[in-house]
């Protein structure tokens, strides 16, 4: 399969930005979460609306009308951990937690147009927000990588040759002067 070009990526962006344009709510989201804000007229109250979080499915409609969204979700959430509140009786805001929290959804709900999420561009994530095992790797790789940048060796490099080392130490009979490390 061949590789898009920048125009065909030009033209696919801005269909994708016209077709969530239209839709009848804007959304947006994190690995961990989805947000969602769907207009209603003004002076709506919550005994107006029927919004029903399920964990595979949302449905948000004016009581008696037809539904703003409707719909299956691409990936199962949380369903104790999502909520909807009327905002200034204008605007339903919905929070739906992600179940699988690492990956990014196409849309809201499967029966409306997808993006491309190849496309996202994440927000920076703190270190403290990582948890303790993917936090020591990426503190690793920052290491590495500053140390590659000043021309010093890596963690691994280091670890090797602190090896290399400890067994020279244990074994001084043996002549390590023309021996190369890689």
């Amino acid at each position: 399969m061949s590789e898009r070009t920048e125009e065909e990526d030009r033209i696919a962006q801005l269909k994708e930005l016209q077709e969530q344009a239209q839709l009848p709510y804007k959304w947006k989201q994190t690995l961990q979460d989805v947000d969602v804000s769907v207009p209603v007229p003004h002076g709506t109250r919550a005994r107006d609306l029927t919004v029903t979080i399920k964990k595979n499915s949302l449905k948000v409609a004016l009581k008696g009308q037809d539904s703003i969204i409707e719909g299956e979700l691409p990936k199962e959430i949380k369903v104790e951990d999502s909520t909807w509140t009327l905002d200034d009786s204008k605007e339903v805001s919905i929070h739906l937690e992600k179940q699988n929290q690492q990956a990014w959804w196409p849309h809201v709900v499967t029966n409306a147009p997808k993006i491309d999420t190849t496309k996202i561009n994440p927000e920076n994530s703190k270190l403290s927000d990582l948890d303790g095992e993917t936090r020591a790797m990426v503190e690793k790789m920052m290491f590495d990588n500053q140390q590659k940048q000043m021309g010093k060796p890596t963690s691994d490099e280091l670890k090797k040759a602190e090896m290399i080392k400890k067994f020279q130490d244990q074994h001084p009979e043996m002549d390590f002067s023309q021996t190369k490390f890689t």
